[in-house]
């Protein structure tokens, strides 16, 4: 069983930055692609940002050139770096993990984390 554990939200105000980790524990051998999602109020739930066991990342439009995902194996963590945030980014995020290829799509996540709330201010 995979465990994932958020961490790293809070308020902020518009044009901040903020780190949210996802640590894991478990049986993580063979997981492949790892993502970030995000869920505001009355939305869909979104992907945000993923990478997959070979480094490759992807990018929602929406975050492109603001966010940065990463990893530390060492650490076990999941790290999102959220540069030049905006009120349209508040929402609940959350890690997943799974096995398959990523495919932009929850499709590809079998694990998930409780999530973390981020709020941006005007």
């Amino acid at each position: 069983q995979v465990q994932l554990v958020e961490s790293g939200g809070g308020s902020v105000q518009a044009g901040g930055s903020l780190r949210l980790s996802c640590e894991h524990s478990g049986y993580m051998y063979s997981i492949y692609c790892r993502g970030w999602f995000r869920q505001a109020p009355g939305k869909e739930r979104e992907g945000i940002a993923e990478i997959d066991g070979d480094g490759n990342v992807n990018y929602a439009d929406s975050v492109k050139g603001r966010f940065t995902i990463s990893r530390d194996n060492a650490k076990n963590t999941l790290y999102l770096q959220m540069n030049s945030l905006t009120p349209e980014d508040t929402a609940m995020y959350y890690c997943a993990a799974g096995h398959k290829y990523c495919s932009g799509g929850d499709d590809a996540y079998n694990y998930w984390g409780q999530g973390t709330q981020v709020t941006v201010s005007s």
